[in-house]
């Protein structure tokens, strides 16, 4: 069929489900370039329509990419109005959140064709730097490089990603790194798409460029070049912490924005402090004590998922504690303790970030109230925060999207495919019975079967590899959001400073680090 042949269907119900879907595809793509809404309204018709008529999974992951780029097209028109693009609540973000996610973790997703990965894997972190979370879209920029080095489509994203992220920084330093790197993405990515010019469109490279110069103009790269000295720090005094100082480069967790730049030794250390803050002559700093917390919580949880999955051995804590073997491969022990520990002090920060925003943004909510979920909105009204809504708070935007990937029984909007799995594990660690398995169980026969005297109902049962998985990606979130904190209280103190007209007329008092002794044992 012609191009003025797809042009003229009105529906797709007599065409192959296969043949369906190539039809989609191709008017998506023209819709736009055309930019015709009123195609691209019957193409988001259709890929509603087809989705229950594929069996193929394969084809769905196909069809999740093409209904979202036909809600990337409704997206982009909407952003043309820059009011409109800074309103929290975006229909069109949501939907592709959903349906590029739901791509990614079907089964056959490793099985497309790489430059389908690379294109799902990018127009997620996309979508995500867009709503403010550049820190956890870089990961799927990496993961789209690291399996096509010149897709140059992710390493630009990527080097736009890290010089948002440097332009919400409040050290100057820590700016300048992450923008000497948006840079070497940025010009890397030209050189790509000068000799791969079939991976995207090649009328994109004049803005490539443009950006890349416009960094070179701001930044004195050479010197920036000349004074880093990326490696030359030591990861501790033994083989044990520098061990678990390379694992947290490696999986980007320090609190640290040098982490995002690359896992180099500079690094390794948690630096990230509160922003310069004003409070009123009688209002105490309690914020200080506050995010003392949180970051403690974070770097303890943190060592405890390390120590969790890289303990070998029996730990003589374990001996001789009598237990039961349940005879579906118990995984017992200290270590796994650990880890479910770390899951549930990484989970629990978020109700505390909510906690230090209702006192600093002096919201009013009861404190018994307050939660990740539920402190963006009006309980009464259900309407966004006149604190938060419509403000240009590009990290206070991307923390109230992260909350939405996260599950609650009265809202059960959630845009992250694990959120409820994850809210059940946590429900499950804080209040029942959750059982660990060193390996999966065979799926339960679809037959009656006679009765099992061990199978247990009672139970929440998980893998430890599971387990880990969410552990580990419960602190990534964790880190990010923390981070987020601290870049929106920055964004909100620049606010409030032009909104007062003080120029820096208030006294300052300087804050003095904790000294190590306060980190010993008790007593």
């Amino acid at each position: 069929m012609t191009l003025e042949d797809l042009l003229a269907l009105q529906t797709l119900d007599g065409l192959e489900p296969a043949k369906a879907l190539r039809v989609i595809g191709t008017l998506v793509d023209h819709a736009l370039d055309t930019r015709d809404l009123e195609l691209n309204s019957r193409v988001l018709h259709w890929a509603a329509k087809l989705e229950p008529r594929l069996t193929d999974d394969t084809e769905r992951v196909l069809l999740d990419y093409y209904w979202a780029n036909a809600w990337a097209n409704v997206d982009a028109d909407a952003r043309q109005d820059r009011t409109q693009a800074w309103v929290w609540d975006q229909e069109p973000a949501q939907r592709q959140l959903l349906l590029l996610r739901r791509a990614l973790t079907r089964p056959t997703f490793p099985k497309v064709p790489d430059l389908l990965q690379c294109q799902i894997l990018t127009n997620l972190g996309n979508q995500l730097s867009y709503l403010g979370r550049f820190i956890e879209a870089r990961e799927f920029w990496s993961r789209a490089l690291d399996a096509m080095p010149d897709f140059w489509m992710a390493r630009f994203n990527r080097g736009f990603g890290l010089i948002t992220y440097a332009r919400h920084l409040y050290d100057m330093g820590h700016r300048a790194v992450l923008a000497l790197a948006a840079h070497t993405d940025m010009v890397n990515a030209v050189s790509s798409l000068d000799a791969h010019a079939e991976y995207g469109d090649v009328r994109l490279r004049a803005e490539f460029v443009a950006y890349a110069q416009s960094i070179a103009a701001r930044v004195d790269l050479e010197a920036v070049s000349a004074e880093y000295n990326p490696d030359g720090f030591s990861l501790g005094e033994d083989a044990r912490e520098q061990g678990y100082r390379k694992w947290c480069l490696q999986e980007c967790l320090f609190l640290n924005p040098l982490n995002d730049a690359g896992p180099n030794s500079i690094a390794a250390r948690d630096v990230m402090q509160l922003p310069t803050f004003c409070t009123l002559a009688d209002e105490r700093p309690v914020v200080l004590g506050l995010f003392n917390q949180l970051k403690q919580e974070f770097v303890s949880a943190r060592w405890m998922y390390y120590e969790g999955v890289t303990s070998e051995g029996l730990h003589f804590s374990d001996r001789d504690v009598a237990l039961y073997n349940t005879l579906d491969y118990p995984a017992l022990g200290l270590a796994a303790e650990k880890v479910k520990l770390a899951f549930r002090m990484s989970y629990s920060l978020f109700d505390k970030i909510a906690f230090f925003l209702n006192h600093y943004m002096k919201l009013g909510i009861a404190e018994t109230q307050v939660s990740f979920r539920h402190v963006w909105r009006d309980k009464k009204t259900k309407l966004l925060r006149p604190a938060f809504a419509d403000t240009e708070n590009l990290a206070f935007r991307a923390l109230y999207w992260l909350s939405r990937d996260f599950y609650d029984e009265d809202i059960k909007d959630s845009m992250e495919p694990e959120a409820r799995a994850c809210h059940d594990l946590r429900n499950h660690l804080e209040h029942k019975y959750l059982k660990l398995h060193l390996m999966a169980l065979p799926e339960p026969e679809t037959t009656p079967s006679p009765f099992d005297l061990f199978k247990d109902d009672l139970a929440h049962s998980l893998t430890v590899a599971d387990l880990e998985r969410r552990s580990l990606r419960m602190l990534k979130l964790a880190r990010a959001a923390l981070i987020y904190l601290l870049l929106g209280m920055h964004t909100e103190e620049e606010r409030r400073r032009a909104a007062s007209g003080s120029d820096g007329l208030a006294a300052t008092m300087p804050i003095h680090m904790a000294d190590d002794l306060y980190k010993q044992r008790l007593g």
